[in-house]
């Protein structure tokens, strides 16, 4: 069977790198918010080529704390809206109703799979303040006319950069596209912890200061608290990793488009519809996700001739559970988007033959 997904074979190349480096900390006995993390937030906001990096626990968290940091500046106030695209993960919607800010779902593009920026507009209201762009299986989202409708209407742009960490767009990594950029380094993305981790980067000093105190308890100073914070940290230990792993992530993120040029290029199954990359430098390519109006019988095919895919995702934030009261929605483009997604294996280290024999394998579907 091809895995899915080998997080051991892809930190592999890093190992006896990352075991010093574990080591360095665990022999330091300094291991909340010390040197590692300091070195880290330096070499990513350089990285980013933004003014802060600030590590958090998570992903879900950065954006929660970015959202969270803008009420307390008075930016934001409960009730008001934040556009974000339908068929986003429910992280970056649990970001925005954690804040008890409401979210205005938009149509993605069916292509590309994010926002549709031609959409924004018709929703934007005198409640709306900001947009939440997600760049989506690793593919940018922002663009200039996404920038000038924020100018215009005098709204924030907050990136959700879980999936696209070395993205870029004309140049500009993900991350300093917006106003602030909420980041995961869950094990499995581009750049990966070994658990969990997240991180926020920013060029606004007040509000990169406001997130340092609220992920602290909301201090500045050990025991003096100038708001109701959490304990929302990046440890010493991932740190040290996510430093480790920071200097290849260019390289990888090479491998990872490799692959997808082979998939794009040499896919030829009319039943199979692939992803579009407008831009090759913006998309990292986190998830290769394709699209047939046959998913369930395709990937019972793919499973038999020994090939693990996973969809992303099975069910739009509309018609879960934890949003009971907006099933009656109806976002059809997003909601044929996650009834036909499915990802095929994609990352740094898989083989030529494997590749090969996905390729072989979608090719021969009927």
């Amino acid at each position: 069977m091809i895995p899915f997904l080998n997080l051991k074979d892809m930190n592999a190349p890093y190992r006896q790198e990352l075991i010093d480096a574990i080591t360095e900390v665990v022999d330091s006995g300094h291991y909340i918010l010390g040197s590692k993390v300091t070195a880290f937030e330096d070499e990513f906001s350089k990285y980013c080529s933004t003014k802060h990096a600030i590590g958090t626990g998570n992903g879900l968290d950065a954006l929660t704390l970015i959202i969270r940091s803008y009420k307390e500046m008075g930016v934001f106030r409960e009730q008001d809206e934040i556009l974000v695209p339908a068929n986003t993960y429910i992280a970056s919607i649990l970001s925005i109703t954690e804040n008890r800010l409401k979210p205005v779902l938009v149509e993605p593009e069916i292509n590309t799979y994010n926002i549709d920026v031609n959409l924004l507009e018709k929703h934007i209201t005198d409640k709306t303040k900001a947009i939440l762009v997600v760049h989506l299986y690793g593919q940018v989202g922002y663009s200039e006319k996404m920038q000038s409708i924020a100018d215009a209407h005098n709204l924030k742009i907050i990136e959700d950069c879980a999936q696209a960490q070395g993205a870029s767009y004309k140049g500009r990594k993900t991350g300093s596209l917006g106003d602030a950029g909420g980041f995961s380094f869950y094990p499995s993305k581009n750049l990966g912890a070994l658990g969990d981790a997240g991180g926020v980067t920013t060029n606004d000093t007040q509000l990169s200061e406001v997130i340092r105190a609220l992920r602290n308890y909301g201090s500045h100073e050990k025991y003096y608290n100038q708001y109701q914070g959490v304990n929302s940290r990046l440890d010493e230990i991932e740190a040290a990793v996510l430093s480790v792993k920071l200097k290849y992530l260019d390289e990888s993120n090479e491998k990872r488009r490799k692959v997808a040029r082979q998939y794009l290029d040499r896919i030829k199954n009319p039943k199979i519809m692939l992803p579009k990359a407008e831009i090759e430098e913006s998309h990292v390519w986190h998830l290769f996700v394709v699209r047939t109006k046959e998913r369930d019988h395709f990937q019972r095919y793919l499973s038999d001739n020994g090939i693990e895919t996973v969809i992303h995702y099975p069910v739009p934030p509309h018609k879960q559970k934890a949003y009971a009261d907006w099933d009656s929605r109806s976002h059809p483009i997003c909601e044929d988007i996650h009834a036909t997604v499915i990802s095929l294996p994609l990352h740094p280290v898989i083989k030529k033959q494997e590749v090969d024999h996905v390729i072989e394998t979608c090719n021969g579907y009927m």
